[in-house]
């Protein structure tokens, strides 16, 4: 099993209209072989002191794939290519973290 965060930086007030293309994705993704969890998340306004705000221009994506071969089959799939496509004017960015469980 694989963990994955991407955050998707994104152009100033784009999150809400880039947020409702990406969830129309999700049934999509999670019918997906190997996706065992993936979903947007946003800042948790908190107060604590310590947390790093990443602030209203980003979000963050949080998986999990059963391998690196799941991963490598979602970023191909035909769904994934019409998603790009209908989200590219509001995405400016992109950190993509691949972890394995310690």
């Amino acid at each position: 099993m694989i963990h994955v965060i991407a955050t998707i930086e994104l152009n100033p007030g784009t999150r809400a209209a880039f947020l409702v293309e990406f969830n129309k994705n999700i049934p999509a993704v999670l019918a997906e072989d190997g996706c065992i969890e993936y979903g947007p998340a946003v800042d948790a306004q908190t107060g604590i002191p310590t947390q790093t705000v990443l602030g209203p221009d980003r979000v963050t994506i949080i998986e999990k794939w059963a391998s690196v071969e799941a991963l490598k089959a979602h970023s191909v799939a035909p769904h994934m290519k019409a998603y790009r496509e209908r989200v590219k004017d509001y995405v400016r960015g992109m950190d993509l973290r691949v972890l394995s469980p310690a």
